[in-house]
């Protein structure tokens, strides 16, 4: 199984179909309720809930998915072509996505209905099952940075700035924000000063939609990136340091250390991650690709 333990959970949804096949007379005796083993219908919907929630020990990889809701609907089809329409529509609070779920719901739904019908039918073919939908994630195209994003990222430190240290987390923000297809304007070094980072701010917010820094935001004499930063804010954006800081503590009790924070110079997000690598891909990870949203809300584009 792969490790999901970088996702945060979030909403999911997923609806699948299929189609199982039959001869007219066949539709038109599970239409008139005529059929020797009785409910057609309610017997494949139960079969098909129980199977989503076996989902996890059918297929190896799968991940134990919490079900919140799954719904099995048919509809029974006499012309053109005479069968059965299923459809599987499911939702879920959690790491992962609940399409396999879906899938299974309706495989063995079409499985029960082949079942009941094979005595009394002879031309019964299970067809199409696919994922008609999924919404949630980091997938969800409603999520994703809009074409032409900018971002600048600072990487305050002052043995980076020395030279005595090689950046890796800078260099991580860049990996990560490339592949949203955001545009790097810069990436630029400066040590724990204030007047040196507010400078370095200062020049970022007219080239970038957003600026991403790393580093000085935890408890150290020499850690004021929050003291450079927080008095140049307009407004700030305290659900997106409370995300992080959520993320990050589920992982590791020294991420209620950090002072990371996030806000807006004119129309610049400003985002303030830990200075450790994984501190601040866990950041990423919980705030993006959400946090793009703020750009077209910046610039009245609303929620769409």
């Amino acid at each position: 199984m792969i490790d999901i333990t970088h996702k945060r959970v979030s909403l999911r949804h997923a609806r699948a179909g299929g189609f199982l096949s039959c001869d007219l007379a066949t539709a038109k005796r599970i239409l008139a309720g005529d059929l020797p083993k009785g409910n057609l219908l309610d017997v494949a919907r139960a079969a098909g809930l129980l199977a989503s929630k076996k989902t996890q020990e059918l297929i190896p990889h799968c991940h134990p998915v919490s079900i919140d809701k799954m719904q099995i609907e048919f509809q029974v089809i006499t012309e053109p072509n005479a069968g059965v329409l299923i459809e599987a529509n499911g939702s879920s609070i959690g790491r992962t996505g609940i399409e396999m779920e879906a899938l299974t719901a309706v495989s063995v739904a079409a499985l029960t209905i082949y079942d009941l019908l094979k005595p009394i039918a002879e031309s019964l073919e299970i067809q199409s099952i696919r994922l008609l939908e999924k919404i949630g994630g980091k997938s969800d195209p409603r999520f994703q940075a809009k074409p032409g994003l900018r971002a600048s990222i600072l990487i305050i430190s002052d043995s980076t700035a020395a030279g005595s240290r090689l950046d890796k987390s800078g260099q991580a923000i860049k990996e990560i924000l490339v592949k949203h297809g955001v545009e790097i304007k810069a990436l630029t070094t400066v040590p724990d000063e204030v007047e040196q980072i507010q400078a370095a701010v200062k020049e970022q917010v007219h080239q970038s939609d957003f600026v991403f820094t790393t580093g000085g935001t935890g408890l150290s004499p020499r850690d004021v990136t929050p003291e450079a930063i927080l008095p140049l804010l307009h407004r700030t954006i305290p659900a997106v340091a409370e995300a992080m800081h959520a993320h990050g503590q589920s992982r590791t009790a020294w991420a209620m250390l950090s002072r990371s924070f996030a806000g807006i110079i004119d129309n610049t997000v400003i985002v303030a991650l830990p200075g450790s690598t994984s501190g601040a891909i866990e950041s990423l990870d919980a705030i993006l690709p959400g946090v793009f949203h703020a750009n077209d809300m910046l610039k009245a584009r609303g929620h769409g």
